[in-house]
C-alpha cells in the first residue's frame, strides 16, 4: 500500500477539446505522483486525445456516470491521498494545488474547491439555483452543517476518509453523498476559495434538461440516504 502516494483522478465525457490543457496543468504539479482518467463513454474524440498523453487510462464503451467512474478508480488503486478534478478546466486545473497542501499538511482531512460566481467569470447567468439549493440545504439536513461547496467536484481526500465511504452513486449525487459521509464521520473539511473555471450549463432547453437531471439523481440520492440511516442524529 502507498500510503503517501498522491493519485489525481480525471474523470471526462465528451471533453475532447480541453482534456489536453487540463491534463498538462496538473502534470506541473510536484505532489502529484500519477494521474489516471476515465472516458466516460465520450462520443467525441476525448479517447483519442487521452490516448496521446501517456497516462494510465479507464475507458468505458458507454456513458456510467462520475460517480460510478470515480467508485471504480478508487477501488483498484493504491494511493495515500486522492485528487478528484473534472476533465473540462483547462488551464485552470493547476488551481487544484491550493486543495493538496492544506491535505499533506494535517490542516484539514478533505478539501473542496469554493469557485468564483458564475457571472464573475463567464459574465453570463447561471440556473436559478434550485440544484445548488437542493445540495446546500440537503447536506444541512443530514449533517447539521453549512458549506458553501456542495457540488463542486475539486476535492483531495486522505484515504482513511474514503475508507469510511459506504455509499457512491453512480451519477450526479456523488459530491454530496460523499460530504455526507465524511463530515458525520468527524472529518475536518477546508472549503478552498480558487480560480478555476469549466462549462457552466446556460439558461437554454438543454441547460435546464441537464440541471433537471442533476436535481433528479441529488434527490434521489437524498432519499436513499434517509431510508439507510445516515442523517446525523442529535
Amino acid at each position: 500500500m502507498d500510503n503517501d502516494k498522491v493519485i489525481c483522478v480525471v474523470p471526462a465525457y465528451n471533453e475532447g477539446d480541453v482534456i489536453n490543457s487540463t491534463i498538462e496543468k496538473i502534470e506541473k504539479i510536484e505532489s502529484i505522483d500519477e494521474i489516471v482518467i476515465v472516458n466516460d463513454g465520450s462520443t467525441d474524440n476525448t479517447l483519442e486525445e487521452i490516448n496521446k498523453l501517456g497516462k494510465q487510462v479507464i475507458s468505458y464503451d458507454k456513458n456510467m456516470g462520475k460517480g460510478y467512474a470515480i467508485k471504480k478508480a478508487i477501488e483498484n488503486l493504491n494511493y495515500g491521498y486522492l485528487v478528484l478534478i473534472d476533465g473540462d478546466l483547462g488551464e485552470t486545473s493547476s488551481e487544484i494545488d491550493k486543495l493538496i497542501a492544506p491535505v499533506l499538511n494535517n490542516e484539514a482531512d478533505f478539501t473542496i474547491a469554493r469557485f468564483p460566481e458564475a457571472r464573475t467569470v463567464t459574465n453570463k447567468k447561471g440556473g436559478l439555483g434550485l440544484v445548488k439549493g437542493l445540495a446546500k440545504n440537503g447536506i444541512e439536513f443530514f449533517t447539521g452543517k453549512e458549506i458553501y461547496t456542495s457540488l463542486s467536484g475539486q476535492r483531495v481526500y486522505k484515504k482513511s476518509v474514503l475508507d469510511t465511504m459506504e455509499y457512491i452513486p453512480d451519477r450526479y449525487g456523488i459530491e454530496v453523498a460523499m460530504t455526507v459521509q465524511a463530515l458525520n464521520n468527524n472529518f475536518s473539511l477546508l472549503e478552498v476559495p480558487v480560480q478555476m473555471s469549466h462549462r457552466y450549463t446556460e439558461r437554454n432547453l438543454s441547460g435546464f434538461i441537464h440541471r433537471g437531471k442533476q436535481f433528479k439523481d441529488i434527490l434521489k440520492t437524498f432519499i436513499v440516504m434517509y431510508f439507510k440511516g445516515y442523517k446525523k442524529k442529535g
